[in-house]
């Protein structure tokens, strides 16, 4: 039987993803077995697991933490937001249905059994399991039916440690509030805090620190500073995307409303020799740029009538004219064709629309989704291993006669007659090291010669060594109790 605890924070975006990661990888050098759960997440950057289905992609990166294969267990209930009020119902890994928020509050209370499963599997392969809360606990108005934190936890007998962000401000008032709110037995089952994201003399918050274990009861395990690597591990929520000035090499993203998969970007953000510019609605594409790279979407019609809507379409043609080179993934992908059909209303309204216009294919949404880990073969060059997932068929005579990648004997992608436009449904492309050099290459830019790889585990080891510095490891692992 495993033993079990569970990092919640005060709020999104505290910090609550890496710490369970540095936990997991501290975790396993102490050689433990660990493994991570999230019962229910919420994020467009989903990966692909070893068992055929999507997870959120901070439990991938937390599976790899702790050195073992990410699974569909580790996240059973992912809701891939479609509209700013509906969202795809992933859970164990499939599609279940879509549902609008109010829906999705009547449909909870069955899916805690399906989460309770997946917990249960999990406890009974490692000796730990590191849960990760979603939002905040503080949120009152949805406590009924939750299965994201408290209402886990308790369903689950898992002890809960509360994290708050200092970087944000208030953060005695982020602790003590939440004591404040939270009804008798949810508070009991928090044992300790911590505060995250700290910048400067931590011992000046001491009497912080004091006040909170004071008002609250429960146990301070730690002030932890800023982690200035954050940025080379893959992030998961969009808000995280941020530009990364580097070298000559300039390449324009365009921040898609329903962005998805941007981890896509973080290997060439890890390039000294470029420079990845997140351009903002309300911003032209800029004219200097190498590269215009059109990245995944979970809402590819809506993403492309907001492109437009910005003028990103006449920026894009002009570049183009000028000799710039283009590169869409997935949705950025179908984008640039002749036309995307949805005549099963899957995104949205049945209907079809113009694409870009750029590559001499179109696309009809289907509703199979295409979902999985590959290798695929360069029509240039060697193998390459990345994943799919993605709904939609895309052929035409660019695709036909250009298609730039092979896939179990089919070909992927397509590219204009000058090689100038690419397009594929391949995510993971950069993060092999070869491909990635020959395509700044192309670009007129040059590699580091790193691996991205070796990168993002120096970066997990350098996590870890930072919450043993700075967070009571051994305390919370006495914490952990039998699940």
């Amino acid at each position: 039987m495993g033993r079990a605890i569970m990092i919640q924070g005060t709020g999104s975006n505290v910090g609550k993803s890496l710490i369970v990661a540095g936990l997991a990888r501290a975790a396993r050098r102490r050689g433990l077995s660990v493994a991570p759960f999230k019962p229910q997440n919420m994020s467009n950057n989903a990966a692909v697991t070893l068992d055929g289905g999507e997870i959120g992609r901070a439990q991938a990166l937390q599976a790899r933490a702790a050195g073992i294969a990410p699974l569909v267990d580790m996240n059973p209930v992912l809701l891939k937001p479609e509209s700013e009020t509906g969202a795809q119902v992933v859970v164990q890994g499939k599609r279940l249905t879509t549902a609008r928020a109010r829906d999705y509050a009547a449909l909870k209370p069955r899916l805690l059994p399906r989460v309770l499963e997946s917990f249960h599997r999990l406890a009974a392969a490692h000796d730990l399991l590191i849960v990760e809360g979603a939002g905040s606990p503080a949120e009152v108005n949805l406590r009924a039916g939750d299965i994201a934190n408290m209402g886990f936890a308790r369903a689950a007998g898992v002890p809960v440690v509360l994290i708050g962000d200092i970087d944000r401000g208030g953060v005695i008032a982020q602790l003590v509030g939440s004591h404040a709110v939270l009804n008798a037995d949810d508070a009991c089952l928090i044992r300790g805090f911590a505060v995250n994201k700290f910048r400067g003399d931590s011992s000046l918050f001491a009497d912080g620190m004091a006040f909170i274990a004071a008002r609250t009861g429960w146990a301070p395990l730690g002030i932890v500073p800023h982690f200035a690597e954050a940025w080379r591990l893959p992030a998961e929520d969009a808000a995280e995307i941020v530009s990364r000035p580097g070298g000559p090499v300039k390449i324009a993203v365009p921040r898609l409303n329903r962005i998805a998969n941007f981890d896509d970007l973080d290997p060439l953000s890890a390039e000294p020799d470029v420079s990845v510019e997140m351009i903002a609605p309300g911003r032209p594409l800029p004219g200097d740029a190498d590269l215009v790279l059109i990245p995944g979407s979970k809402s590819t019609i809506a993403d492309l009538a907001a492109f437009r809507a910005e003028g990103w379409d006449i920026d894009l043609k002009a570049h183009v004219r000028r000799g710039g080179r283009v590169l869409g993934i997935c949705g950025g992908y179908q984008m640039l064709g002749r036309s995307i059909a949805d005549p099963e209303g899957i995104e949205g309204a049945p209907g079809s629309v113009e694409g870009l216009g750029l590559l001499d294919v179109e696309t009809v949404m289907r509703p199979e989704k295409r979902l999985g880990l590959v290798r695929g073969r360069l029509r240039d060059g060697g193998a390459i291993d990345g994943y799919e997932i993605h709904i939609g068929e895309t052929a035409g005579p660019d695709h036909a006669a250009r298609a730039w990648i092979e896939i179990d004997g089919r070909p992927e992608g397509a590219a204009s007659a000058d090689g100038r436009v690419r397009g594929c449904y391949l995510h993971g492309l950069f993060s092999d090291d070869a491909f990635r050099a020959a395509f700044l290459t192309e670009l007129g830019g040059r590699a580091s010669g790193a691996s991205y790889e070796a990168g993002v585990e120096t970066a997990l080891d350098a996590l870890a060594a930072h919450l043993e510095r700075h967070f009571d490891i051994d305390r919370l692992l006495a914490l952990a109790e039998p699940v």
